[in-house]
Parts: structure tokens; C-alpha cells; sequence
């Protein structure tokens, strides 16, 4: 999302909802990251999007690129890519890996499906999997709305956590009980993001 897009979208939401950015100091603009994130709504990716300011990438299900063609095109720009369901784990992963490695961030939306009362879920492996054959940072981010949808002027908050560094959630053959032991500290950020308890959440925008 290019600067223009990016501050003009900011600006339309914060115009439509109740809309805060926190956390941004927390992101690095000059390396890929795993970005995770709990999952609330369809609008997600463009929320993790706004303050970026290398490309994003994220997984959106094939169906999705098949029927309007506008917003099969507009999802793309975002840096929507198509995944086949029932596909194979391992190919979603090593499509991934190759992405971060293009320098590009990749969205993880762990739970696998979005949340309707805005519990955080317990997630699954494959976010722990990517970063750890990626070698990539992971940066927890917390989407944080009440009710099931958002509506006109709901208050709308978008937080970035402190990034975990890949030397901490390194694995050394990834195990189940390795790669769950990563899975739970990164659900554990998000958790804690959604609820109001990271520290060192400090500039708003």
C-alpha cells in the first residue's frame, strides 16, 4: 500500500469509526516479519496494512478471486494470494517462507477463522511453523472491536505489540512439542494485546 493509499485510508476510517492505531513504534520498516493477528472481521488485512510500509502479503481462500472480478483485483493489490482448500500444510508454508524472503510481510491470521465475540482463540501451529523455517521476526497485533460486526462510529483499535525476535522462538527439529511451545507464546502476545495488557503500548495515531 503505497504512502498516498495508505494515510487516505487511515483518514477514511477514521472518519467512519472510532478508529486508533497503537503500537506503531513498535513495528521495523526495514525487514520482513510474520505480522499475527487475532481475526475479527473481513476487513482485517487492511487494518494490518495502513501503517506498513513494505509490501504485505496474506493467504485469502481461492473462492474469493473467483466470483467479482473488481474485488478479486482490489484483494490483489492488497497482496492477497490464493490458497486452494485442502491443499497441502506444506505448500501454504513453503509459499509463505518464499514470500518473507522476498522481503514481503506475511499476515497470519492463527485461529483460522474469525472470532464472533472477540475471544482470542487458541490457534494453530502452521504461524509457528512459518517463522520458524523462515528465520522471521514475528510482530503480535491485537484488532479489538465490541460485537460481532463492526457498524457506524464502533470504536475501533488496531495494536502492534513488541516484536518477537526469530532467536527467541528458534526450533531445532520442530517438533509438536516445539512448535506448540512457539504457537503459545505468540497467542499468548496477541491475548494479551486484545485485552489491554501490553506495557508498552504508548503512542496513539
Amino acid at each position: 500500500m503505497n504512502a498516498f493509499v495508505r494515510y487516505a485510508t487511515i483518514l477514511a476510517y477514521k472518519i467512519y469509526y472510532n478508529f486508533h492505531l497503537e503500537g506503531v513504534e513498535n513495528i521495523p520498516q526495514d525487514k520482513a516479519m510474520v505480522l499475527a493477528s487475532n481475526h475479527r472481521s473481513y476487513a482485517d488485512p487492511v487494518l494490518l496494512t495502513m501503517p506498513m510500509k513494505l509490501p504485505v502479503t496474506y493467504m485469502a481462500k481461492e473462492e474469493l478471486f473467483q466470483g467479482n472480478k473488481l474485488f478479486a483485483a482490489f484483494i490483489t493489490m492488497l497482496g492477497a494470494f490464493p490458497v486452494k482448500r485442502g491443499a497441502g500444510d506444506m505448500k501454504i508454508i513453503e509459499d509463505s517462507v518464499a514470500i518473507l524472503k522476498s522481503n514481503r510481510h506475511v499476515v497470519i491470521f492463527p485461529e483460522g477463522t474469525r472470532s464472533k465475540d472477540g475471544k482470542v482463540g487458541r490457534g494453530k501451529s502452521g504461524v509457528a511453523l512459518i517463522a520458524a523455517k523462515s528465520g522471521a521476526d514475528v510482530l503480535p497485533c491485537g484488532i479489538i472491536f465490541e460485537g460481532e460486526k463492526l457498524h457506524f462510529r464502533s470504536k475501533l483499535t488496531v495494536r502492534f505489540g513488541k516484536v518477537i525476535p526469530a532467536s527467541e522462538i528458534a526450533v531445532e527439529d520442530a517438533s509438536p512439542k516445539e512448535l506448540k511451545a512457539v504457537k503459545t507464546r505468540i497467542m499468548d502476545a496477541i491475548r494479551e494485546l486484545v485485552e489491554g495488557k501490553e506495557e508498552n503500548i504508548v503512542n496513539e495515531t
